[in-house]
Formats: C-alpha cells, sequence, structure tokens
C-alpha cells in the first residue's frame, strides 16, 4: 500500500464526530461519504455540512442529502490568487494540526488502513482527555 487518507468530519470547535482512513487512491469525494455514513445516527441532527471547493461535485452532495439529510454548502475563496483565510474551513485544517502533533501519526507505519484509524482516535482521546 503506497499511503493512507484520513477524512473527519468535525465541530466548529474542533472536536471529531466522524472519522475514516482509506487507502491514497481513494478521492476525498468518495471517502468522506464513508465517515458521514458510518456515524450517521451521530451527525443527523446536522443542518449544513460546510466543505471546501474539493467536494463541489453533485454526487457528493447528493450522497450527504442521502445519509444524513443535510445540504452541502462550499466554502469558497472570494478571488483569484489572493489569499483570505476561510474560518469554516480553518476549523478542519487546525483539527488536522492537532493530529500532527502526535509523532505516530507523521508517518503511516502500519499496513492497514484501520491501524491508521485507531491511532487517530487514540491521538484525538488523548487531545480531548487534555482540554476537558
Amino acid at each position: 500500500m503506497s499511503g493512507i487518507k484520513r477524512h473527519i468530519v468535525v465541530d466548529p470547535q474542533g472536536p471529531p464526530h466522524a472519522i475514516a482512513a482509506t487507502t491514497a487512491n481513494v478521492t476525498d469525494r468518495q471517502g468522506a461519504p464513508d465517515a458521514i455514513g458510518r456515524n450517521k445516527d451521530r451527525l443527523s441532527s446536522v443542518a449544513p455540512v460546510l466543505v471546501d471547493g474539493g467536494y463541489t461535485v453533485q454526487p457528493f452532495a447528493g450522497a450527504v442529502r442521502e445519509l444524513v439529510g443535510a445540504t452541502v454548502q462550499v466554502a469558497k475563496r472570494g478571488g483569484l490568487h489572493t489569499f483570505a483565510a476561510i474560518p469554516q474551513r480553518w476549523v478542519v485544517e487546525r483539527s488536522f494540526t492537532w493530529l500532527e502533533k502526535c509523532r505516530r501519526l507523521w508517518k503511516n507505519t502500519g499496513r492497514l488502513p484501520n491501524t491508521s484509524l485507531q491511532s487517530v482516535n487514540l491521538a484525538f482521546l488523548a487531545l480531548l482527555l487534555r482540554r476537558y
């Protein structure tokens, strides 16, 4: 296996509500519905799902609507070639940064995506125990 991708669904404060780990050949648009589908009972009260520009394809929005009954809102940049912080998108990036502080997650040493998934769960658990 050449690599592992992590897909997370977070609330506005940053703690995760859904996590999935897939092989690197799975696109984000395919992996995110997998994470949502595994945790659809917890995500059933979500009204809009905020995503970045990579999730603009209609089948993704249809899959989210079918799984949890939520609409998809895309957080896009204002103009071309200008940097502007998009607040909704930085929440997920901040959560990934918290994960990168865990040395075990710097490299994918496991052979299975489930090993990476459990490492991410442990990292978020340690983070939440320290904060709350």
